[in-house]
């Protein structure tokens, strides 16, 4: 039984090495080829597939997006009451992230739910999209850090806003400042104040690094292993090897199921320390 990954031959070996680069040092991390690294290898005088290289990660991002948006546009172009197969699943998947999220946030939180049930649904499919062959993980790979700190930045700014917008002006600045009482605790306000930001700060930041070293490892694994198994029969001189990556392929799909989860959850929590949090603290009060 052969990997449809492993199909690569050993003319592609120096490729699942190197990614496709042919700047990358000989001992840089193994990587699978996707179609523009192969173009890249074949044509790297040209421009366009030069700047196709450099901008792999986003490009693969938006096919993820275009590909999700035109299956969503399938599953709710003719809505009936008697669902069709995709649109009863469109419907449950949503249903069951409404529930989800609505379990974390209470029933105030459905309205995070277009938000962060997309944003489920978008991590999942990037960092599944490098198990098909020729594609790779928009959210893994030397550039991904920029896609995973895109998505986190996004969430930092929604959750500032929705706490803006909950609390006001002057109960988002009095949270950042740690909601201050008494005499003592308006004292430590300069100490509190600046240790707020540069909390609020870090949670996107580890996000984001969570994300990209997770899904990155995975890569460099599956690639090692599919490397390996083409060296095992090079000397047959056949266009495939042996399917040593396929234990990890199943790997790769519980990993970025749970890294997606992880993501969204923590940003679940985000929200709900920004604006239930608040909320309880007033409770104890009074």
């Amino acid at each position: 039984m052969f990997s449809p990954l492993a199909i690569i031959g050993p003319p592609l070996l120096a490729t699942v090495s190197h990614g496709g680069d042919h700047a990358a040092p000989a001992s840089g991390a193994p990587e699978l080829p996707n179609v523009i690294t192969l173009l890249s290898a074949r044509l790297h005088e040209s421009p366009v597939i030069a700047f196709l290289h450099q901008w792999e990660n986003v490009i693969f991002a938006f096919v993820v997006a275009i590909g999700l948006s035109l299956l969503s546009r399938l599953a709710t172009r003719r809505m009936t009451m008697v669902p069709r197969p995709l649109q009863n699943v469109f419907e449950m998947v949503v249903q069951g992230l409404d529930d989800f999220f609505a379990g974390i946030l209470g029933p105030e939180g459905r309205r995070f739910t277009p938000f962060l049930g997309t944003l489920f649904i978008y991590i999942w499919c990037m960092n599944l999209f490098g198990l098909v062959p020729g594609m790779m993980s928009p959210t893994g790979g030397k550039n991904g850090i920029n896609t995973t700190i895109a998505l986190a930045v996004c969430v930092f700014l929604y959750v500032q806003y929705a706490g803006m917008k909950k609390l006001g002006i002057g109960g988002y600045v009095d949270h950042l400042m740690g909601t201050p009482r008494s005499v003592i605790q308006w004292v430590l306000v300069p100490l509190n104040l600046p240790v707020h930001i540069i909390g609020e700060l870090a949670k996107p930041l580890s996000l984001s690094l969570r994300l990209f070293g997770n899904i990155t490892g995975e890569d460099v694994l599956l690639a090692a292993f599919v490397g390996l198994g083409v060296a095992c029969t090079a000397f047959l001189h056949i266009p495939f090897g042996v399917p040593l990556e396929l234990p990890f392929i199943f790997l790769a799909l519980l990993t970025g199921t749970i890294q997606a989860l992880v993501f969204t959850l923590l940003s679940t929590v985000y929200f709900s320390m920004m604006v239930s949090g608040h909320e309880e603290h007033e409770g104890h009060e009074h």
